[in-house]
């Protein structure tokens, strides 16, 4: 299953957003600060409402600042906050599975606390959920919560509320992941920043983790050729994880190294490769570029799509990175492009906009003819002239 269609209303940059399709990987490009971390926050959003162990329609709006945090800058009279999503079998699905909407705004007195103005669930295009209900109209405070997020009340549509929680977003950071600190403090709620990394390993079945990171090495040895072999170990005097990995080297049995010897671009793949190979769910990956080479970039679409198959997962990718899109087997209807304009930001299907379909049909790389949207005019001048 994945997130197959996607409206917005006065969500952070996003005034409005209609019907923006979305397929099994998506290529999310804007110059700064035209919403991209914020288009992901969408569904991180989802995911803490759907939360089984905690979290809640309340803390994630107070997570983020409040309504009014959230809300775009755009909207004046009509301030409702609206996200509307569906979910389906195949991107080119006609009827989705499931398609679930909430609407926000604020109390109109009072503590002016988050609540909902409607909730919405439809099975097969078919309304089965349609809030609020005469039981709301009584007791308003029952509009402080989704359904969603309660176990009593989302039997009718639990598929929804499982998958979301699923949803995963990953930033990996190779020093925390080094770093013996998550075993004194522990990690930050959800690991965005992969420092639990080596523990979700060490949780798997030996099994699991020989399959996993027998892909992981195949896949690593198109971007690391001299990587020879990847394994799981554990200290012998503390039992702590590691991850080994054997290199090529002049010296016999020179070439094993741990991870703290590992290069943070090494790290950074490791843990995306994972990544894609731990659920079904939704992906999300913010600058997955960083501390890469341009060599392994250019090289990082075709090897997400390849570890794809093998997990199945949806995968939201937000990037500045020529290099990253340079690959010709990307679809122009895999890239969204965010431009900025004094009403919101704008969402574009880089397949569809007149003069860049042609161009894509003639051969170029989305990197060549769409990043160059994405750049603010003063940046162009400068490379012009500099």
């Amino acid at each position: 299953m994945l997130i197959s269609r996607l409206k917005l209303k006065n969500w952070r940059n996003f005034q409005r957003a209609d019907d923006i399709p979305l397929r099994q990987r998506q290529f999310i490009v804007g110059p700064n600060a035209s919403g991209k971390s914020n288009l992901l926050d969408v569904f991180r959003f989802l995911r803490d409402i759907a939360k089984f162990d905690g979290g809640g329609f309340q803390k994630a709006v107070k997570d983020r600042g409040g309504v009014s945090k959230m809300r775009c800058l755009a909207a004046r009279r009509d301030p409702e906050i609206v996200i509307d999503i569906s979910l389906s079998n195949d991107p080119d699905d006609v009827e989705p599975l499931w398609r679930y909407a909430i609407g926000i705004k604020q109390e109109s007195r009072g503590y002016r606390q988050p609540i909902l103005s409607f909730e919405k669930v439809w099975e097969r295009n078919k309304l089965i959920l349609n809030r609020p209900d005469p039981t709301d109209k009584e007791d308003a405070e029952r509009l402080k919560q989704t359904f969603l997020e309660q176990v009593n009340t989302n039997a009718d549509f639990r598929d929804i509320a499982r998958y979301l929680n699923s949803v995963s977003y990953i930033h990996l950071v190779p020093q925390l992941l080094r770093s013996d600190a998550f075993f004194q403090t522990g990690a930050l709620e959800n690991d965005p920043f992969g420092q639990g990394f080596l523990v979700r390993v060490a949780k798997m079945t030996p099994r699991t983790q020989k399959s996993r990171l027998a892909k992981i090495e195949n896949a690593l040895k198109i971007a690391v050729p001299q990587l020879q072999q990847l394994k799981f170990e554990r200290d012998n005097d503390t039992g702590k994880p590691h991850l080994a990995a054997l290199y090529s080297h002049w010296r016999p049995k020179a070439g094993w190294q741990r991870e703290d010897q590992f290069s943070d671009g090494t790290l950074r793949l490791i843990g995306l490769l994972w990544a894609l190979l731990e659920g079904d769910s939704l992906l999300l990956l913010e600058e997955p570029e960083l501390s890469l080479n341009n060599g392994i970039v250019s090289r990082l679409a075709p090897l997400i799509y390849r570890m794809q198959r093998q997990g199945k997962r949806q995968v939201l990718i937000s990037t500045h990175s020529e290099s990253l899109l340079s690959d010709k087997g990307i679809d122009g209807r895999e890239v969204l492009l965010l431009t900025p304009g004094q009403e919101g930001s704008s969402i574009y299907i880089a397949g569809n906009i007149s003069d860049v379909k042609p161009l894509l049909e003639a051969g170029l790389s989305v990197g060549e003819v769409v990043l160059s949207r994405s750049k603010p005019p003063e940046v162009e001048q400068l490379e012009l002239f500099g």
